[in-house]
């Protein structure tokens, strides 16, 4: 009867941690991390130009935060280097001729985060809102083989709407892998030639602790 009791205090001992270990989890109000985020940038140019936009590859990283406010609700921000890349072709008689940009921008996400409650070790997300950068660097590079040079009348604000998906799994009571996608449609001018806006899909990755 003895060893039933101790097995019967240990059973419960443990479920009790369980139930803490997924409570704490679940209802932390604070999770920092870091992420890097491929991404696939273009051009979007008014109808009546002749311009043509070509996609590229870039990539973020920096910081992420998210703040709860209420249960499953989150404030999404952070600190990124987001690195956008695109081609522009203008057409020149028979031929054209092509610019590959790219811009790097100091990011900051200013978010709503909708979070599920824990599955398992899964926890799904969704989340929308702004993303405001500062211009650090602008540079393109013609197809005639010429070195980068800055790009005249680059915008020094980058102002994006953004809508994304996803999901952390969890690996213990202070560590989740973040995986999603998301998509940033800016409406801010990049520069001043064409005046074109750029936007792009993200693959996002990260690590909250």
């Amino acid at each position: 009867m003895a060893r039933l009791f101790r097995y019967l205090f240990l059973g419960i001992a443990l479920l009790t941690t369980v139930s803490g270990f997924a409570q704490s989890y679940e209802d932390k109000n604070i999770s920092l991390g870091l992420t890097v985020n491929p991404n696939i940038g273009w051009f979007n140019f008014d109808d009546d130009s002749d311009v043509k936009g070509e996609s590229k590859a870039g990539f973020s990283y920096g910081l992420i935060a998210d703040i709860g406010f209420a249960r499953n609700y989150y404030f999404s921000t952070g600190l990124l280097i987001n690195t956008l890349k695109g081609r522009m072709e203008y057409p020149q008689n028979a031929s054209s001729v092509s610019r590959d940009i790219r811009l790097q921008y100091a990011e900051i996400p200013l978010a709503i985060k909708m979070k599920t409650s824990s599955m398992n070790t899964a926890r799904y997300y969704g989340q929308f809102g702004l993303t405001t950068g500062i211009k650090v660097s602008s540079k393109e590079t013609l197809d005639d083989g010429e070195k980068s040079r800055g790009i005249d009348g680059a915008s020094l604000l980058r102002l994006g709407l953004q809508i994304g998906g996803g999901v952390e799994w969890r690996l213990d009571n202070n560590l989740a892998v973040l995986t999603g996608i998301s998509y940033n449609n800016g409406f801010t001018k990049a520069f001043d030639e064409g005046k074109p806006k750029v936007s792009y899909f993200g693959l996002n990755i990260g690590l909250l602790f």
